[in-house]
């Protein structure tokens, strides 16, 4: 088979304690799935099922620990906001899954970030328009390295964290979320099927803010570690 232009090589994730890399395949995000941060954005959590939007495999930057990786601040916004959040990633195919088996489709885990052109965002909101380019923009989704379920096993509660500067902006933890890693899982699963690759960003807590070059944002998840970004 000739292709017209070489294709690009599959995005990948290190996996922590291993040689290995995860390829990407589909990114999720759960909009609004922490019931502080939903009040935070002028929305009633109680009132709506999860939602989603989606990125770019693209989008995702994968950072070693002890690394600080470079984020260059983005195009066309005043507005650049972090949003901390726990990753599922998927290792076993399904579709309609049952709530009780969905955790049996989570490989493991990681630290993300969604980092968001929230100006942008809320224009198309006010708009009725689709979030892309608040959300889905180059090198949007800061991770760290993926540690498998054998390693470190599900997530029920954890805390999660977020400094920029050394400044403690978000603290919560996952057992906050409005919908749980599996009833994420179940739910996505009656719309997409998932797939071996598919990477679940399962929302933020409350505490969302505006960085400026020059600012050093670190996020973690207990369990998980932490990882480090620089916005220039």
């Amino acid at each position: 088979m000739a292709f017209v232009f070489p294709p690009e090589a599959p995005v990948a994730i290190p996996v922590a304690g291993s040689d290995d890399q995860f390829a990407v395949r589909r990114v999720y995000c759960v909009g609004r799935n922490y019931a502080a941060h939903a009040r935070e954005m002028g929305f009633d959590p109680d009132r709506e099922p999860p939602f989603f939007f989606c990125k770019p495999d693209n989008a995702i930057v994968p950072v070693a620990y002890g690394e600080t990786f470079a984020l260059p601040y983005p195009a066309e916004t005043q507005n650049y906001h972090y949003e901390a959040e726990l990753v599922a990633v998927i290792g076993k195919a399904g579709s309609d899954i049952a709530l009780e088996d969905a955790l049996d489709h989570v490989w493991g885990y990681a630290v993300g970030l969604d980092m968001t052109r929230r100006d942008l965002q809320m224009k198309m909101r006010e708009m009725g328009r689709p979030w892309e380019i608040g959300k889905a923009f180059d090198l949007s989704g800061p991770i760290g390295p993926i540690h498998p379920v054998s390693a470190v096993g599900h997530f029920e509660k954890a805390g999660l964290w977020l400094t920029v500067n050394g400044q403690t902006k978000q603290q919560s933890d996952v057992s906050h979320l409005i919908w749980s890693v599996a009833e994420t899982v179940a739910y996505l699963s009656k719309f997409f099927r998932l797939e071996p690759g598919d990477v679940i960003y399962t929302g933020t807590p409350e505490g969302v803010g505006a960085v400026k070059a020059g600012d050093t944002i670190q996020v973690g998840v207990e369990r998980l570690g932490e990882l480090t970004v620089k916005v220039v």
